[in-house]
């Protein structure tokens, strides 16, 4: 798989699943086949490397996505820390395992905001817990979907396709 800077080889019709990377729990999204629209989809508590792969790869026999969008999480001087080079690794293992092309997106503020929602909402600290990560994903999935110009991709989220 080879870095690349710009969109244009990512799909741009299919199902896309979003995913919002915890060093515990991982949360995932998918989009509409004409991705338009995302819906939060469900938490994974990891295990083993063997353990996510298998449970990812049911993920995506269930749902059929044709690429990744991973959440990155950005300082606000849009440097990357140790965390973005965790869901960099985890994000590229997951492409390599699933065969899939990867687009790494901006995540700044998904958490917040999927806290800042479900905080209104009725439920309480648990239930929000086992919630937000999903929540996120999908919070992080809309804004790619919503972008204008998908044609590129910015400098600091290189796209990683076969």
């Amino acid at each position: 798989m080879n870095a690349t800077s710009d969109l244009i080889n990512f799909p741009t019709e299919g199902r896309l699943l979003g995913v919002d990377f915890g060093t515990k729990r991982v949360g995932f999204a998918v989009s509409s086949g004409d991705q338009k629209y995302s819906s939060p989809l469900t938490v994974w508590q990891r295990q083993t490397e063997k353990g996510d792969a298998r449970f990812l790869k049911k993920l995506v026999e269930d749902n059929q996505p044709v690429g990744l969008v991973v959440g990155l999480p950005v300082h606000m001087s849009g440097d990357e820390g140790e965390v973005a080079a965790q869901v960099r690794e985890y994000g590229d293992w997951m492409a390599e395992t699933l065969s899939l092309p990867i687009c790494y997106w901006d995540e700044r503020f998904t958490s917040a905001k999927a806290e800042r929602l479900l905080f209104t909402s009725d439920l309480n600290e648990k239930q929000r817990k086992a919630k937000i990560d999903k929540l996120a994903a999908h919070l992080m999935l809309q804004s790619f979907l919503d972008t204008d110009d998908r044609s590129q991709a910015p400098p600091s989220f290189p796209v990683k396709s076969e």
